[in-house]
């Protein structure tokens, strides 16, 4: 389940926002943004049907449905799948170029890209991020204990942490779009920089709640700047390899945020020691973000 089920996720993930990318030049980070919120929220529909179904038929029929389930839906949606013809432009669309922009048509191949300092940047910078929100999602039912949550509002606190993960996503895409990934990135890191430290401080169950709506938020928000930020940088010809690289850091940030978060656990016996090191390497994703994020230039 793991290793194979991971594997179709990460294969699959990319298709539509490749698609959407090329779909959408003048708003790719709206458009991306849209589609992995389908991600987000897709624990919305399934949990409910996966948990009735386990009391139904058991775990491992459970298993078996959702597979069948699964195949068939994906296949029947996959088929109006295709991109635009080469050199597609929506009708009145104009390429502008900021100081936040690469060259004007630059398009970089996996192997130019990770040759600029800005692959590296975004790599850092989105682990960082990702390594935030997944920890706290990792942590949020054990350190809601700690702070006195009951079963109940525990339950109901999940379900607000995945809508604003959801809306994080369209949000910070929107603002990809508008202020450009350095900014973008710089807003995050201060979001999670404050959320970390308003948790840690002040153990009240209201604030620690808003806290993690705020984490879960920016969780979101790095899956829609980070390949918001590659299509910037690196254009769409490349997109899908390109982007599957640069998502690698989601499966980094992940890794160490569980081992993090575990073992400073066991080392002070509480799960809000994390978040004080969570807002210093937010201080550190706001250093990189400032210093390397920047346009890409084909290096020869």
């Amino acid at each position: 389940y793991g290793v194979i089920g991971g594997a179709g996720v990460g294969i699959m993930y990319g298709a539509p926002i490749a698609t959407s990318a090329k779909w959408f030049p003048d708003r790719g980070g709206l458009a991306i943004g849209l589609t992995v919120g389908g991600f987000g929220l897709s624990a919305l529909i399934t949990a409910p049907i996966i948990k009735q179904l386990i009391g139904t038929v058991g775990p491992l029929s459970t298993f078996l449905y959702l597979g069948i389930a699964f195949l068939i839906i994906l296949i029947i949606l996959s088929i109006p799948y295709k991109f635009p013809p080469e050199g597609w432009k929506p009708e009145g669309f104009v390429v502008r170029t900021s100081a936040a922009s690469s060259s004007p048509g630059i398009e970089l191949d996996r192997g130019e890209m990770i040759k600029t300092g800005s692959f590296w940047a975004l790599w850092l910078t989105y682990t960082i991020g990702c390594l935030a929100g997944l920890m706290a999602i990792g942590i949020s039912a054990p350190a809601g204990k700690e702070v006195g949550l009951t079963a109940e509002t525990a339950a109901l606190a999940v379900s607000l942490y995945a809508i604003f993960n959801f809306a994080g996503r369209p949000i910070f895409g929107a603002l990809t779009d508008k202020i450009k990934p350095k900014a973008a990135a710089v807003l995050s890191f201060l979001i999670i920089g404050a959320a970390s430290l308003l948790i840690y401080g002040v153990r009240e169950k209201i604030v620690f709640v808003i806290g993690f709506c705020l984490l879960w938020l920016n969780l979101g928000g790095w899956l829609a700047i980070a390949p918001t930020a590659t299509k910037i940088f690196y254009g769409t010809k490349f997109y899908g390899k390109n982007y599957g690289l640069v998502f690698t850091a989601y499966g980094a940030g992940a890794i160490a945020g569980v081992l993090l978060s575990g073992q400073i656990k066991d080392f002070t016996g509480s799960y809000f020691s994390v978040f004080p090191i969570v807002a210093g390497l937010s201080l550190l994703g706001i250093i990189i973000a400032i210093v390397g994020l920047k346009p890409a230039k084909r290096i020869t």
